[in-house]
């Protein structure tokens, strides 16, 4: 039986807008969590404009007869004010000893809470995610000391990944990152998803900036693994001082291999620099990967472990 009548251990996070397709089966999901202590589901309503509030209502009453609180709260202004202003305004007016994040278009697996919770008590100072090679905000789930020490989420509307820059932050502060083996959610992706709104040049500015704030200075010089197109797509993104860090790009294609190096022909410096490329079992660590590892057939993997890297710090995935 679930606990009820106790301050909430657990609070769910859900910002909401224009979400009536999705919200009976998100909500539907959070009824049937196996969870057996203390949940409140804290819901933050952007000026929907469709019948969310609606569904809402209809389902609080549900949810609290099985014992789970919710807390409903919004704004009906003309316009949203984003998905970081509703995490954190959802978080203000819940009061569980953890979040669990959850998006209005997603469903939770029975065990999510459960099992994320029990990870949680472990590590006080981690996010912590599904099973999977990414940090995927909908199976983010940490404490509230902990996001208050990291936090709030950045409120400056549509387009800003506000996930993503507080996950950065999460770093910086020295929080770790804990996966739980299981599948947690089933994640939507549609055309009216909030993640469209964000360019994919946006996130990579975000990630470049990161790298070059957080690993880069710690190098003299690296290697770019890969002499492709996003391989020099990252050497051009970089400042002129960590350019002239990259001591080559390094491939298994023979074709690259063969031109010998790479002309950046836009740089400003004079003469334009010449970066080797050369064979991968020629080049020096440490180095910055730009492949994806899932569409190798395991062949990467295996480049890697050639050259004793799996089990060393000479190397940054990218990609």
């Amino acid at each position: 039986m679930r606990a009820r009548g106790a301050r909430p251990l657990v609070s769910i996070i859900l910002p909401v807008y224009n979400a009536e397709p999705w919200l009976d089966e998100c909500l539907k999901s959070v009824l049937q969590q196996d969870f057996e202590g203390a949940m409140e589901l804290s819901v933050f309503n952007d000026a929907s404009q469709d019948k969310s509030m609606t569904i809402i209502e209809k389902w609080k009453e549900k949810l609290e007869e099985s014992g789970i609180l919710v807390v409903v709260g919004g704004h009906s202004s003309s316009s949203p004010r984003g998905v970081g202003y509703s995490k954190n305004q959802a978080i203000a007016q819940s009061s569980g000893s953890y979040l669990c994040f959850l998006d209005s278009d997603d469903v939770m697996m029975p065990q999510r809470v459960r099992l994320q919770h029990e990870a949680a008590a472990q590590h006080p100072t981690s996010v912590f995610t599904s099973h999977g090679p990414t940090v995927i905000m909908p199976t983010w789930f940490c404490s509230r000391t902990w996001f208050s020490y990291v936090g709030p989420f950045e409120e400056g509307g549509q387009g800003e990944p506000e996930d993503l820059l507080f996950f950065y932050q999460h770093l910086r502060k020295g929080g770790g990152v804990v996966r739980v083996d299981q599948s947690l959610l089933l994640y939507r992706y549609h055309p009216q998803a909030v993640t469209h709104s964000i360019l994919e040049a946006t996130i990579w500015t975000y990630r470049v900036r990161f790298l070059e704030e957080r690993a880069l200075p710690h190098w003299s010089a690296f290697t770019i693994w890969n002499a492709g197109k996003q391989g020099r797509r990252l050497y051009r993104s970089l400042t002129a001082a960590n350019q002239r860090k990259v001591a080559a790009f390094c491939d298994v294609d023979e074709n690259k291999i063969r031109k010998g190096f790479y002309c950046y022909e836009d740089s400003q410096e004079r003469p334009r620099p010449r970066v080797p490329i050369l064979h991968f079992r020629a080049a020096q660590p440490p180095f910055v990967i730009c492949v994806k590892l899932d569409l190798t057939g395991g062949e990467f993997e295996e480049n890697l472990r050639s050259l004793h890297l799996l089990e060393g710090r000479d190397f940054l995935h990218f990609s």
